[in-house]
């Protein structure tokens, strides 16, 4: 039987061949692309390895669709609000007052809301291996879970800072999509840090009611 991961990976190697295709940004975008060719290849070296849950995996491929549509409009641009007065016939920014495109708020909840339960996991069969006998409390694996996004998120913003430092202004702008907002690393980061409480809190009322 083929493994339905690897299937789910392929599906979603081949939607980011698909966005390239008559790309509206081309070198922007290959550059969005390189952290996603990295989790990609992490999520086809835990098909063999450190085997994700169903729940873990479904949400990294989830985060990870979310990242190809961003890098195919280079997040500044997603055209989310087009799409939604298409549904709806209204704006959203009309209805919210939105002076920016939000989407990239949106891929950093989702950081945090989708990363939480891929880190748990990780963190889990690390710790099963080290200590067989011994259970790793789920308190302190949700913590340390949000501590891991929270830090791959930091590192991340470094990373955009080394952006913004090293490529031209046009360039870093576009890749970094700060549009003009001086606080945006930090919004960023409390933003990942409340997706990640969120999946934390979603967890934890599942667990209420599977106890009932």
């Amino acid at each position: 039987m083929v493994d339905r991961q690897k299937i789910a990976l392929l599906a979603t190697f081949l939607l980011m061949v698909v966005s390239l295709r008559n790309a509206l940004y081309p070198a922007e975008q290959w550059l969005q692309h390189t952290p996603t060719v990295l989790m990609l290849l992490g999520l086809l070296w835990s098909t063999g390895n450190a085997r994700l849950s169903r729940i873990a995996f479904g949400c990294a491929i989830a985060f990870i669709v979310l990242h190809i549509i961003g890098a195919r409009w280079i997040y500044s641009n997603v055209p989310y609000d087009a799409w939604w007065e298409f549904l709806t016939g209204s704006s959203l920014s009309d209805q919210f007052g939105w002076q920016r495109n939000h989407y990239d708020r949106l891929v950093h909840f989702a950081s945090g809301c989708f990363g939480v339960p891929v880190a748990f996991d990780w963190l889990k069969q690390t710790w099963d291996a080290s200590h067989p006998k011994v259970t790793l409390p789920k308190c302190w694996g949700w913590f340390l879970s949000l501590c891991v996004v929270m830090a791959v998120g930091a590192a991340y913003e470094v990373l955009e800072w080394q952006i913004a430092m090293l490529f031209s202004p046009d360039q870093a702008e576009a890749y970094n999509g700060q549009q003009g907002d001086l606080w945006d690393a930090q919004k960023d980061l409390c933003l990942a840090g409340i997706g990640g409480l969120a999946a934390i809190g979603i967890h934890w009322i599942w667990s209420e009611i599977r106890r009932d």
